[in-house]
């Protein structure tokens, strides 16, 4: 864990836990390299601008990856969180210096095991905004856990489908890839599997009441990249299906920037 290049002091850090007010992205690093670093970067100079009307160094904060990458294995899942030490409940509305702690964890090498979701309906603070107010989501995904699934798919209160916790979802009918049309934060995997597809994307309204349409379902997270959904409630579907594979290589093949 490093806050602007350097090991933190526990007075620095509390404020997550006590004001929690800042936003992240969490990026997969291979040898340095990281599919759709500028997305992440975007992502950091767009809602740094939301949260605390700055704009946001990413030349500094790509330094700050760097340092905290020296010593982290080759295949590592980095988390970049902005955040004001100095702004607390009560000053939060003054002028911010948003710091950069970067923290990292080994990755999984492998592909990710088939994800089984139970729907509540939810609508986050903020959709568009990666912010670090997750107890509403991680609440959910509990209660989903505890129910013996895996996570927690979201709905509007219409009754659509708009995101799982902290991943994108994406279903194929008649091999057509269809996202769902709703107010969700965009990932970076879901944008660039967007951009590497030939094939036109369909964009529309899906609901639990669709999914018996759907030949596949999978998720997409910049950590685990793309991962089948085996069931949303009683709806089932095979763990491995042609247009899963597809995407997977056409992301597979995506080259990586140089962090």
């Amino acid at each position: 864990m490093q806050l602007n290049g350097t090991p933190p002091e526990m007075e620095q850090v509390k404020t997550l836990a006590l004001t929690n007010y800042g936003h992240f992205t969490s990026m997969r690093v291979e040898d340095g390299h990281v599919r759709g670093l500028s997305h992440h970067m975007q992502r950091l100079l767009r809602d740094s601008r939301q949260l605390f009307d700055v704009d946001l160094d990413v030349d500094r904060v790509r330094h700050f990856v760097r340092l905290a990458l020296e010593d982290a294995p080759a295949l590592t899942t980095a988390r970049v969180t902005i955040y004001d030490p100095a702004l607390d409940l009560g000053s939060i509305g003054q002028d911010a210096e948003p710091h950069v702690l970067v923290t990292t964890r080994a990755a999984s090498p492998g592909i990710a095991s088939p994800l089984r979701l139970r729907a509540i309906s939810y609508v986050r603070d903020d959709p568009p905004v990666k912010h670090i107010g997750l107890y509403a989501a991680l609440r959910r995904r509990r209660i989903a856990q505890r129910d013996g699934f895996d996570d927690v798919l979201f709905l509007n209160p219409n009754g659509t489908i708009s995101e799982i916790a902290t991943s994108n979802i994406g279903f194929v009918r008649d091999g057509q890839i269809i996202w769902p049309k709703a107010e969700y934060l965009s990932g970076v995997t879901m944008t660039l599997l967007q951009q590497e597809l030939d094939e036109s994307v369909m964009v529309e309204p899906v609901t639990l009441s669709d999914l018996d349409e759907m030949d596949a379902v999978f998720a997409t997270n910049a950590a685990t990249g793309l991962r089948a959904v085996a069931a949303v409630e009683s709806n089932e579907w095979p763990k491995e299906h042609p247009v899963l594979d597809e995407l997977r290589g056409l992301y597979a093949d995506i080259p990586g920037e140089r962090v």
